[in-house]
């Protein structure tokens, strides 16, 4: 339906499926706030500083806001973008990695566990929307944030076929503690829109169908930022 010219934002038939889940993700979030409240963070929390370039980025943000429509309707563009440069977790290999070692690259980053229903649903979408845009100038950083060693979220991927997600770990939840500090992660999942110089634009708390057409032009909405 359409209101002057602009389109209203509407989940898509398509991602029913999806919509039902993010109930089941509010359930989760409640649970897992709780759980989590104690827990210590082994992240710096970024200082508020005057000069910080993601201060000046809400023009962005709107225009971002703007292109979230669909399937990927939930996505909101930030009020006041600020910087997660100083988010650490671990990668790949093990080895502690900062969002800011991904400058120059537009960043999906997305909070999951396996003991997260809607996140597991949610992971195939994710793994579609990193073979199909992922590059020099875009990546998906699922980080899984189960507690415990590794073997158990490496299982999950291989039974599902994830095959262009790479693994990163945070079993310290210290990622989910900032984000939750910032105001910006509720419960799981949850994802951020990363620009190329670590500033949030964006933000969501629950599931998306992010191997969709819909997430597919937003990303390409967000590459073309500056």
């Amino acid at each position: 339906m359409t209101d002057g010219n602009q389109t209203q934002k509407s989940p898509r038939n398509g991602s029913r499926k999806i919509i039902l889940l993010a109930g089941l993700a509010g359930i989760v979030a409640g649970a897992f706030a709780v759980y989590v409240m104690e827990r210590p963070s082994g992240n710096i929390v970024a200082g508020t500083n005057p000069a910080d370039q993601c201060a000046i980025k809400a023009d962005a943000a709107k225009a971002i806001d703007a292109a979230a429509m669909g399937a990927v309707a939930a996505m909101r563009g930030a009020d006041a973008p600020q910087s997660l440069s100083s988010l650490t977790f671990n990668g790949p290999d093990g080895k502690p990695v900062r969002l800011e070692d991904f400058k120059g690259k537009t960043l999906l980053v997305n909070l999951w566990a396996t003991w997260c229903v809607p996140c597991r649903e949610e992971m195939p979408a994710l793994d579609a929307l990193q073979t199909k845009k992922g590059g020099d100038d875009f990546k998906v950083v699922a980080v899984n944030i189960d507690t415990g060693d590794d073997a158990k979220p490496k299982v999950f991927l291989d039974e599902i076929g994830v095959k262009s997600l790479e693994l990163y770990r945070d079993a310290s939840m210290g990622v989910f503690n900032d984000l939750k500090r910032k105001n910006l992660a509720f419960g799981l999942p949850v994802t951020i829109l990363v620009d190329k110089e670590g500033c949030q634009i964006a933000a969501m708390n629950g599931p998306a169908d992010w191997g969709s057409d819909d997430a597919a032009r937003f990303i390409d909405a967000a590459r073309a930022l500056n």
